[in-house]
């Protein structure tokens, strides 16, 4: 049986880098392409490249996910920027948004991470809170931490029947790196995961098996959590099983 190819979106290093002094060099979690490696399948990171289409990867790959990253140009849900969102990466956002419809669109499966779970939630109509602190009145917890990335530091509650809740099973202990987060929810997803203060922490595609995105971070998380390492798990399956289809 031949591998698995998952394609995973690339951010760009704003400066040269020390090695080689490239400059906007491409890069991804390693922690995301190692286990994604470790469980068998082969990750491929995709730089953004101006004027290509979806359509040009789509039959390349069995799956996708798209890590985070830097907040999402508000432009791209019909908002002006407000004074606390943070830096954006345009060429990205495009470029990400092209490879999610392609595959979207395909019905293959795609898995979201932090700002990838905004991007699919915005790509498919919905929107963000530019900044959560000042825009949501119930956001009552910190949902950027400054204890070590590695480590969770609160619950979130699971939907029963969703592909998380059969994962993780009712709660989970996540870690929490992000000042934006899903508003407006998109009519294509429904939330199957939200934090104590009610901030909306996982979408999924109403067949739970298309589309799977948490807010948290599982790639810095699965070397000493093991049961977020069955999230990677639960993507390559449903990677798998469509391609038998």
């Amino acid at each position: 049986m031949s591998k698995l190819r998952i394609a995973i979106t690339a951010d760009t290093y704003s400066h040269a880098s020390e090695v080689t002094n490239l400059v906007k060099a491409p890069f991804a979690p390693r922690g995301l392409v190692e286990v994604i490696a470790k469980l068998g399948a082969i990750p491929v990171i995709l730089p953004d490249v101006q004027g290509l289409k979806g359509e040009d990867y789509v039959e390349l790959f069995d799956g996708l996910i798209i890590p985070g990253g830097p907040d999402v140009d508000p432009t791209l849900f019909g908002e002006e920027p407000r004074w606390k969102v943070g830096g954006a990466n345009y060429k990205r956002d495009v470029f990400e948004l092209e490879l999610f419809r392609a595959f979207y669109e395909a019905g293959k499966p795609i898995f979201g991470i932090c700002r990838g779970c905004q991007l699919i939630n915005i790509a498919l109509g919905g929107n963000v809170y530019q900044d959560l602190q000042s825009e949501d009145p119930q956001c009552t917890i910190r949902h950027s931490q400054g204890a070590d990335g590695r480590y969770p530091t609160h619950h979130v509650t699971l939907t029963p029947g969703s592909s998380l809740y059969d994962t993780l099973g009712a709660t989970a202990y996540v870690n929490s790196r992000h000042h934006q987060a899903i508003h407006k929810i998109a009519d294509a997803l429904e939330v199957t995961a939200v934090a104590p203060d009610g901030v909306q922490e996982s979408v999924e595609s109403h067949d739970h098996r298309q589309v799977v995105a948490v807010q948290w971070h599982p790639e810095n998380m699965w070397q000493e959590h093991p049961e977020m390492e069955k999230l990677f798990a639960d993507f390559l399956d449903r990677v798998q099983a469509f391609k038998k289809e």
